[in-house]
């Protein structure tokens, strides 16, 4: 790994000790800094302390739901969140997407599994391919709203707009390739550089969480347009600018 990846923080959210630390070892050999918090209250003070680049938060916590916990991490993090437990309800994996996390793991899963889930996450994509998938140009405008790339900001109507990196990941393909239909497979590969990890729910999730900060409602949302059959396209003024300032 380079020095780019050692310099990243993980904190591993697990009250059972010999997961967390097979969780630790699995991140440190990953090239993580890698710590373990056994409660939900430890995890909330050792986030606020770490900065953490990535956690991995167990749902089922002995003081706190996970749920809960997700909620307030994302209220105070950035960090990239993977849920990992042994709940297999679509409800439990769909509300934790909407508290914030970016992806969701059932165990019994492998390390190798989860590496790749890690990696994926991290390699997202911030210039141009090939194809054109997202503009290079560093500021992206559509009416009043502005998508800042390079300090990963977004302001509405000149209001700040709190997106997960997932969210703004999600925006700035829609905005960069504002023609684009976009299938929900395309956009896995594009926000997570692999073949889709999950369900199409959760990209599913993800779009309507990011829909509800953008004020849209409904499939003929202003910002994100549902397509009938097909997936997703940007629903802005098709005189959007890239802008270099």
């Amino acid at each position: 790994m380079g020095t780019e990846m050692d310099r990243r923080k993980a904190l591993v959210v697990e009250d059972a000790s010999d997961i967390r630390l097979l969780l630790c070892e699995t991140l440190r050999q990953a090239g993580f800094e890698a710590t373990g918090a056994g409660t939900g209250a430890q995890c909330l003070k050792m986030a606020e302390a770490l900065q953490p680049d990535l956690v991995t938060l167990d749902l089922s916590l002995p003081d706190m739901d996970g749920i809960e916990v997700c909620r307030q991490l994302r209220s105070s993090t950035n960090a990239y969140i993977i849920m990992l437990t042994a709940r297999a309800e679509e409800t439990d994996r769909l509300v934790g997407l909407e508290m914030g996390a970016d992806d969701y793991m059932v165990k019994p899963f492998s390390p190798r599994e989860l590496r790749a889930r890690v990696g994926a996450m991290f390699r997202r994509p911030r210039g141009t391919d090939p194809q054109g998938e997202v503009s290079s140009a560093p500021t992206l405008r559509s009416g009043t709203l502005v998508v800042d790339q390079e300090s990963r900001t977004v302001t509405l109507d000149g209001a700040p707009v709190e997106l997960t990196r997932t969210e703004f990941d999600l925006l700035a393909a829609f905005i960069g390739k504002p023609r684009r239909v976009w299938q929900r497979d395309s956009l896995a590969r594009q926000i997570w550089q692999t073949d889709w990890p999950g369900d199409d729910h959760v990209i599913d999730v993800h779009v309507a969480n990011l829909r509800r900060k953008l004020g849209d409602d409904g499939r003929t949302g202003r910002w994100v347009r549902t397509v009938r059959g097909v997936g997703y396209r940007f629903g802005g003024s098709e005189h959007h600018s890239p802008s270099g300032t």
